[in-house]
């Protein structure tokens, strides 16, 4: 054929890991996953003992930055005392996240429940004396918020789990298989609990590295989560056995292979309560970087960390709600959309309706003046600045009457329609969405 086209109709594109799920299921896979498709931002809440003195979480000891004797000294100062769960939740809901998924124990292995597994948790070993997690998830129920839970699978307080220090291990599972089926059911039973207790919607696990599927038993991890709840969604980071890829803090350049993903990123530079951590993005660059993971198919879970207290540090709060207050007025071009055009048919972040019949088109805020689209096959009905509603003129340039590759599109983007930190431009189209895809000639 002389000329390539795409043509642009709603879909689910199920790519699942051979290991996880087979094709038979796939349907089901991607009914459970559509809420999380269609959310696009949740917030993440890293809160632990660590943010009594503000250091790196687990990671300062295991590094050797501090003894695990003074880290773990902190459990003295973790009071919660002003934690405000209601007023988390709400902030969230402002923020426009449809989720939140909150560390419910770290690799540092203090959980924020009463675990019967262990005593190191913040009802027994620290003057917090409460279980965290319930309260939170309540009030993320009442905002209609689905309910994540961060859970390290690896526990480097724990006697019998394999490491301990950077440099360092207790022993290894050939010599002692024994001792590991005994960490396997310790971790195994505080799932049990978890999924239990607070019914989470999703489960985001971290510190699979360690060990193959086979050592951490992903498989049978699977089938518990999945019993307790067939519609519990799972991070990637099971050794082959999630659901979706979670890219950390580096925005991936192409798009991630699997249909489902996102992108965990922190406010700062760090995961926790960092009060020596002032190197804090800008709400034009959070929102930049949620437009850009929205446009190539994927969500942002943007991280935030609460002071020892449950103070949430004042810039964590203010990028929220900026961040909020854009939602607002451009929600209908990133919630409930799906990733946009192809690379190199737009120099920026587009979206599409699920009808195919629209494009959003995501502008810089200083920007002003033509912005252009390449290989559009479909007649335009009209097009408008998303925040007023203003009309917006365009020009199709380069059309040639007797041949079948369509011109450029160039859009005008008036001053009167600019946005503190971006523009959206609303493109309604005739018909779905056709594209040219060839490279050029008769």
């Amino acid at each position: 054929m002389r000329f390539k086209y795409l043509l642009i109709l709603p879909f689910i594109a199920v790519m699942l890991s051979a290991n996880a799920q087979s094709k038979t299921n796939a349907d089901s896979i991607a009914t459970k996953m559509q809420w999380f498709a269609d959310a696009k931002l949740g917030i993440f809440i890293h809160w632990g003992i660590y943010s009594v003195n503000g250091v790196d979480e687990s990671w300062s000891f295991y590094n050797k930055k501090l003894p695990y004797k003074d880290y773990m000294s902190q459990l003295k100062g973790f009071t919660a005392k002003n934690y405000k769960p209601e007023e988390w939740a709400a902030l969230i809901k402002e923020s426009g996240a449809r989720y939140s998924v909150i560390t419910t124990k770290h690799h540092d292995g203090v959980a924020l429940w009463k675990t019967a597994q262990s005593k190191l948790n913040v009802v027994e070993s620290t003057p917090a004396k409460r279980d965290l997690l319930k309260p939170f998830y309540e009030a993320l129920r009442k905002e209609n918020i689905k309910c994540g839970a961060y859970f390290s699978i690896l526990d480097w307080s724990h006697q019998d789990y394999t490491g301990f220090l950077k440099d360092s291990s207790r022993y290894k599972i050939a010599s002692q298989p024994e001792r590991w089926k005994k960490f396997q059911s310790f971790y195994m039973g505080q799932l049990k609990e978890v999924m239990g207790n607070y019914k989470p919607d999703l489960i985001w696990f971290d510190g699979d590295w360690g060990h193959s599927n086979e050592e951490w038993n992903a498989p049978a991890v699977r089938s518990l989560l999945l019993g307790y709840n067939p519609n519990v969604i799972i991070n990637g980071r099971l050794q082959g056995y999630g659901d979706y890829e979670t890219p950390e803090q580096n925005f991936p350049i192409t798009r991630p292979k699997f249909h489902w993903w996102e992108l965990c990123m922190t406010t700062n530079d760090n995961w926790g309560y960092h009060p020596d951590d002032t190197n804090y993005k800008t709400p034009s660059e959070v929102i930049s970087i949620f437009v850009d993971a929205v446009s190539n198919g994927g969500n942002l879970l943007l991280d935030i960390g609460p002071a020892e207290d449950g103070t949430i540090p004042a810039p964590q709060v203010n990028i929220l709600k900026e961040l909020g207050k854009w939602n607002k007025k451009y929600g209908e071009a990133i919630f409930e959309t799906l990733g946009g055009l192809p690379q190199g048919h737009f120099a920026g972040p587009t979206t599409i309706s699920k009808d195919s019949s629209t494009i959003y088109l995501f502008v810089p805020g200083h920007l002003s003046g033509d912005v252009t689209i390449k290989g559009l096959d479909t007649k335009i009905k009209k097009i408008t600045a998303l925040n007023n509603g203003e009309n917006v003129k365009w020009k199709i340039v380069g059309k040639i009457s007797w041949s079948a590759v369509p011109g450029l599109v160039f859009v005008h983007v008036p001053p009167t329609v600019k946005d503190e930190y971006m523009s959206v431009l609303k493109v309604e189209l005739e018909k779905p969405l056709k594209l040219y895809r060839g490279s050029g000639g008769l």
